[in-house]
């Protein structure tokens, strides 16, 4: 299984956990929502020093041979964490090549990958959906075969994270069962990154650029590490909703008298 989604699912797992008073026996690590470096293909290589801190990393492939070439060059240089493809452009996508690369796993959009990604199983898929997808389509994505989900969001003028991205991510949350990601910019705060953890979030992915202070993603590893863990969310009792029966005007009165 992938390194990366095996992370996303024990956090999920974690989260579900009821109180008790009995504590297990596997020890696990503090839960905490995990931090993904995002890299161009063009410039990963010059850009290893600055992911120290994150839980994993992924190059973003704009060309399946280059992009799997720049993907094999980094998990070799940073094997300490799992690293994945993220489908910028093409259409037509050989996940062999992917795997071969020591890709942990794949990121792609709904809206032009092919099925045929289904055919490998030896790698994590994470669907990237449009944050205008409907409630339908969030609710169908729960059954697809799929290990965990990326809004994708446009950034604001002030690359800052605003009260409509929170409500769009709560909503989000609410409606999948899969691990949510999101993508935010790099000076996000540590009471925003407490927001989104208790909004539901159990990723949240940052660009690498030259830039980036090279020990930013030190310093967001030990904010994150200093979090509260979110207490789980109680969902609102639901009552089913029933038909109302009514009957047609002058049905009663002919039912006394056939019984008369």
């Amino acid at each position: 299984m992938s390194r990366f989604i095996d992370k996303l699912k024990r956090l999920s797992r974690t989260e579900a956990q009821t109180i008790g008073f009995r504590r297990s026996p596997d020890i696990s690590p503090k839960p905490r929502i995990q931090l993904v470096a995002s890299l161009a293909q063009e410039s990963a290589d010059n850009l290893v020093d600055y992911v120290t801190g994150a839980d994993a990393g992924m190059i973003r492939i704009t060309k399946i041979s280059s992009g799997t070439r720049a993907l094999q060059k980094i998990t070799q240089a940073v094997s300490d964490i799992p690293w994945g493809g993220w489908l910028q452009a093409e259409k037509q996508v050989e996940i062999k090549q992917i795997v071969k690369s020591g890709g942990d796993f794949i990121v792609f959009p709904a809206v032009t990958t092919p099925l045929a990604i289904l055919q490998n199983d030896e790698i994590g898929r994470i669907l990237e959906i449009e944050a205008s997808t409907s409630e339908g389509l969030l609710r169908a994505a729960n059954e697809l075969p799929l290990d965990a989900v990326l809004i994708a969001t446009e950034k604001s003028e002030d690359d800052v994270i605003t009260w409509q991205h929170l409500m769009l991510f709560q909503r989000f949350a609410d409606l999948l069962t899969k691990p949510l990601l999101v993508s935010i910019p790099s000076n996000v705060t540590e009471g925003e990154l407490q927001a989104l953890w208790e909004a539901g979030i159990k990723g949240v992915i940052i660009e690498v650029s030259a830039e980036l202070p090279q020990d930013r993603f030190q310093e967001l590893r030990q904010i994150i590490d200093r979090l509260t863990f979110p207490t789980p969310r109680r969902g609102e009792k639901v009552e089913p909703l029933l038909p109302r029966v009514t009957q047609e005007p002058g049905t009663a009165d002919a039912e006394e008298e056939e019984e008369e």
